[in-house]
């Protein structure tokens, strides 16, 4: 059985990875001043950060189009068995609805969708995963049942320089965005049930991050070998410094950069950052 891997743009897998390991990307996209740009395509991470900061309106964030869905599974029909299609959750868009409404129109293939209830380039360790094992002949039914199995040991936490992003983008209630404009808090924030809700609210930065380096390092005494990754919302100098502290002082873990993209950096603004790892 050849078994296709899909995502979307917001696993910020490189074109270098994707090429690598044959994953193919659709892309979500942002609306900046009435201008749309495809992520990952259209548009860089630093160009976005750069037109935002002088744009007049809050940029907007659209899912794809079905039918770009449904072009994609019917052409990989042609090569393939099976398709799995990973996504950003559920909770905060419809891209992954879309997937499965195109699966169920298209004819000669079986399109298995999979939420992965979380984001960014921790979305991305399930991609990896997939295509790793779809590179080696596995089915869409054992990939399924290792990508289930991972959900268990997937955790990220992150935090944000202004509350606000996330309110008027309706990924945070209001009240939990006033609470924290209120106190200038940094507060450490996590996906529970699909949708992005406080953890932790902290008074400052660095005692944010430290938080999150906190929560890595109890899961790093219990395993042997983890994969992390840094995420950073276009402050990438903060952001390597920062993984080669804990690079260094966790050498059980395997660590990476990585950035929060246009779509997803709408709704977590400029100088976001975001530490996120599983089990090998």
């Amino acid at each position: 059985m050849r078994t296709a891997i899909v995502t979307d743009s917001t696993a910020y897998i490189t074109a270098e990875e994707r090429a690598r390991l044959n994953i193919h990307m659709i892309p979500l996209s942002v609306n900046i001043s009435g201008q749309l740009f495809a992520e990952e395509v259209d548009i860089t991470a630093s160009e976005f950060y750069d037109k935002v900061r002088g744009a007049k309106e809050f940029p907007k964030t659209t899912q794809p189009p079905i039918g770009e869905f449904v072009a994609l599974f019917d052409e990989l029909a042609k090569d393939y068995d099976e398709i799995i299609s990973i996504h950003l959750s559920s909770g905060i868009s419809g891209t992954y609805q879309g997937a499965v409404q195109a699966g169920e129109m298209v004819e000669g293939i079986n399109v298995y969708a999979f939420d992965s209830e979380i984001s960014c380039a921790v979305q991305g360790f399930y991609v990896l995963r997939a295509a790793e094992m779809a590179k080696e002949g596995h089915s869409a039914k054992d990939i399924l049942a290792a990508l289930a199995d991972m959900q268990q040991f997937i955790r990220a936490y992150f935090i944000v320089d202004d509350l606000a992003h996330l309110q008027r983008g309706g990924r945070l209630s209001s009240a939990a965005a006033l609470i924290g404009g209120l106190l200038q808090v940094k507060p450490v924030l996590h996906f529970v049930d699909k949708v992005i809700v406080p953890f932790e609210k902290i008074r400052t930065r660095k005692k944010a991050l430290k938080r999150a380096e906190q929560l890595l390092a109890e899961d790093a005494k219990k395993y042997a070998a983890m994969d992390a990754v840094v995420i950073h919302g276009n402050c990438p100098a903060e952001a390597q410094e920062w993984l080669e502290q804990l690079a260094a002082t966790y050498p059980n873990v395997n660590f990476k950069l990585s950035y929060f993209g246009p779509v997803i950096g709408t709704h977590l603004g400029e100088g976001s950052m975001g530490l996120g790892w599983t089990k090998k």
